[in-house]
């Protein structure tokens, strides 16, 4: 798999922590980008924002329709196959990114993963296998892909690594319900969640950009 395009933020001059956000499903690297602002506390140190590109692949849950995507879906739900081979090279993308930002003098105790959506289930399923420890593990209105693997591919690395999970309780892409039971899986498995949940569609709101602004200013500092 060739390397991710992505697109960069810098909130001042030589960033000391990264965050890789990875869009959701048709989108791209810009969706997020007019959000920096919002999450940025001015107490902060400079960070740097990489939003990568996903591959454009074709899409069975849109009928086949190709557009930008971390993976292919055939349905959104646990009965349904799961794109193995998409997911994994993802991750791999995603991972030679972290490894990017290692060459930028960035060390991975100071990389943060996050998504929304599809893009989210990439933050978590890459940030749970990571071998290194990263500083954190941001998923929004999303849900834990190949969640059966978890328990013998998870790292021992990113165990106490902080994971930030917010979900709205009227999402009819992604359901409430599979949010909820990611967020238990999860927690039962032993990692630290902050879940926030908020009366929204699949969507962002105010108050969850909020609650995000004061996480990250509490993990990045």
């Amino acid at each position: 798999m060739k390397a991710l395009e992505t697109v960069t933020v810098e909130t001042g001059p030589d960033p000391k922590f990264t965050i890789i956000w990875m869009h959701g499903l048709g989108a791209d690297g810009h969706d997020f980008e007019p959000l920096v602002p919002e999450l940025v506390m001015p107490t902060l140190p400079a960070l740097r924002f990489v939003f990568p590109h996903a591959p454009v692949r074709p899409v069975t849950i849109n009928n086949g329709y190709a557009m930008r995507a971390w993976y292919d879906i055939i349905g959104i739900d646990r009965r349904s196959v799961e794109d193995f081979a998409g997911i994994k090279a993802s991750a791999a993308g995603i991972t030679a990114l972290i490894a990017r930002e290692n060459e930028r003098g960035i060390a991975t105790s100071r990389v943060a993963l996050a998504g929304f959506s599809q893009g989210g289930a990439m933050a978590l399923h890459t940030g749970t296998r990571h071998p290194d420890k990263l500083a954190g593990i941001i998923g929004l209105s999303c849900y834990l892909p190949l969640a059966r693997e978890l328990d013998v591919e998870r790292s021992a690395a990113n165990q106490a690594t902080p994971i930030f999970l917010a979900h709205g309780t009227q999402d009819p892409v992604v359901p409430y319900p599979l949010g909820d039971e990611s967020r238990r899986l999860l927690a039962t498995t032993g990692y630290a969640v902050d879940w926030h949940t908020y009366p929204m569609p699949h969507s962002l709101c105010e108050p969850e950009v909020a609650d995000l602004r004061n996480w990250i200013a509490a993990r990045l500092r």
